[in-house]
């Protein structure tokens, strides 16, 4: 950030902090369920909507953002975004009973769905090209810091704490960021009188909305149930026909022109595949720790949290790295090193020594940080600034179906493998062990086609 003005240099400091407490409240729920679930009394299938619900809310608000980076000014749009987020996790802290605690959480998601594209904008319009991975390396500091502290936060509240207090606690933090946007933050980029397109609305609302619903319930791997394929059909027609309404649409909510570029399209293909691979191995070590190995939730916590701190670590790093060498030479290397931290899992046993998948967690992580923020800067490099809100709004709303399809997916190999060997007389740990060994062949295989993909991406100078 050394280049950049004092007043950028506090843009872009209220924005992160915003990504960063987004980010956060979609972790901090996990560890917190069972014990809302005993307050409220309510069943895990009815608890899990405080997850997916915030979920399916902050996917659906991504497409719309496009249109609202454009249609009002930045310091406007951000205020309105964080006043509704705070407002969300204040209803969320004092709700009197689950329904009013649903509600909160989807106000909260209605606001911090703005911040991640609104981030993404601000940064392509505030650094010149040479520096934007550098900018995009420190913005994965605040992304990857959030889901890493997230779960442990979440559990020494939990232990200590009412689950009251993970709304509470952030809540000020939120209204400081709120007041310091007020006095500080100014508009970055142009204002433009767009109509609104409300059928494109409907139709992304409905489209995304099926198939982000319909992967999160497969994720007991239950793809015979209507409740799965029935709305992923309907979430696959509804979107191929708000993409053909977008494109014969005079005054579109998102303009598909981005994918002309060759560099965006490559890079927006690469990160279906990756979230596939990533967002399923997250699932895979505390189901090997914890029950096939039989050691508690700390334990499993614990064994993520190296790989997971290094690549909080290293996210500025992979930014600088990117600025010097390109994606060209930095992918192919981190899909390499991160297929051989996934192999470690692919050859592991029962009896495998606990420092063995700490290891492979870090070579996973270690690889996957030289190819995630490297590969989504230079999807936006490959546009101009004037398609910069659609093209991160159709980043990330596909790499948000991606992550819900990877992580239905791993499960279902799993669930497939693990039955397929208990039917055939093995004993339960053991035939988990299998289908836990079969995804991250799986998720290997991935990798390697990753590797190969990269090649595709041409030159920034070409």
């Amino acid at each position: 950030m050394d280049t950049l003005s004092k007043r950028d240099r506090k843009i872009l400091i209220i924005l992160i902090a915003g990504v960063f407490l987004g980010f956060l409240n979609q972790t901090l729920m996990n560890t917190a369920l069972p014990s809302i679930m005993t307050e409220f009394h309510i069943s895990t299938s009815l608890g899990q909507w405080l997850i997916n619900g915030y979920m399916l809310v902050n996917g659906v608000m991504v497409p719309l953002t496009a249109f609202l980076i454009q249609r009002l000014k930045t310091r406007t749009l951000y205020l309105w975004a964080m006043a509704i987020f705070a407002l969300g996790t204040l209803i969320a802290g004092f709700a009197p009973n689950y329904g009013v605690l649903i509600a909160g959480r989807v106000v909260q998601s209605i606001g911090s769905g703005v911040f991640g594209p609104l981030m993404n904008v601000v940064v392509m319009n505030l650094f010149v090209i040479e520096r934007r991975g550098s900018a995009m390396g420190i913005i994965g500091l605040a992304l990857n810091f959030a889901p890493t502290i997230g779960p442990t936060l979440s559990g020494f509240i939990v232990s200590n704490f009412s689950w009251r207090w993970l709304f509470w606690g952030v809540a000020p933090l939120i209204i400081i960021d709120l007041i310091l946007a007020f006095f500080l933050l100014q508009n970055i980029g142009e204002q433009k009188f767009l109509k609104f397109n409300f059928l494109g609305v409907v139709l992304s609302s409905i489209g995304l909305g099926s198939l982000l619903y319909g992967f999160s319930n497969a994720g007991d791997g239950a793809w015979a149930s209507p409740n799965v394929w029935g709305l992923i059909i309907l979430g696959m027609a509804v979107t191929m026909l708000f993409v053909w309404q977008q494109t014969h649409s005079h005054v579109p909510l998102l303009n598909f022109d981005v994918f002309r570029y060759h560099n965006f399209w490559v890079a927006t293909l690469i990160n279906v595949v990756l979230m596939a691979a990533l967002y399923g191995g997250s699932l895979m070590m505390p189901l090997y720790i914890q029950d096939v190995k039989g050691d508690s939730a700390l334990i499993s916590g614990l064994a993520l949290m190296p790989g997971a701190i290094l690549t909080a670590i290293l996210s500025p790093a992979s930014g600088k790295w990117y600025d010097s060498y390109g994606v060209r030479k930095l992918a192919p290397l981190g899909m390499l090193v991160a297929a051989m931290g996934t192999v470690v899992f692919a050859f592991m046993s029962i009896d495998t020594p606990i420092w063995l998948p700490v290891v492979g967690q870090i070579l996973r992580n270690l690889g996957l940080v030289m190819v995630l923020m490297p590969m989504q800067t230079e999807a936006f490099n490959a546009v101009p600034l004037s398609l910069m809100p659609d093209a991160s709004a159709v980043f990330t709303t596909i790499r948000n179906v991606a992550a819900s399809f990877g992580t239905a997916a791993m499960i279902t190999i799993y669930s497939i493998i693990t039955n397929m060997h208990i039917s055939g007389g093995m004993d339960g740990r053991a035939a988990q062990m299998e289908g836990i060994r079969m995804a991250y062949w799986v998720m290997t295989i991935l990798m390697l086609v990753i590797l190969a993909m990269t090649f595709m991406i041409n030159d920034r100078k070409n």
